[in-house]
């Protein structure tokens, strides 16, 4: 088993100074907790994997392909592979757990 606590990866994605960490890779699911503030730009592309985003923490929007929605603590979004998506209108900080299928990287 690995156990994991947000507050821990949070900490440990915050003090390498990165929006991403990534905390998981197996052989076929990678995962990652991706953190974006208030009021700034996901400047993320379209990713040859499937990806399933949970919103642990915050609030603003996704949109995926052609679609846009409000997020907010306890949404779940599925991003097919190779479709442009990239959270916007991000009014509290946002914690996002991502799950890709196959792995990233």
């Amino acid at each position: 088993m690995k156990l994991f606590r947000m507050d821990d990866l949070d900490a440990e994605r915050s003090a390498n100074e990165g929006a991403y960490l990534r905390f998981l890779r197996e052989h076929t699911m990678s995962a990652g907790l991706y953190a974006l503030n208030a009021g700034e730009l996901d400047t993320q592309n379209a990713h040859p994997q499937d990806e399933l985003y949970v919103v642990v923490t915050g609030r603003g929007a996704i949109t995926v392909g052609e679609e846009s929605s409000m997020v907010a603590r306890g949404t779940v979004v599925f991003v097919p592979a190779g479709v442009p998506h990239h959270f916007h209108h991000i009014s509290e900080d946002l914690r996002v757990l991502v799950v890709f299928s196959p792995p990233e990287g």
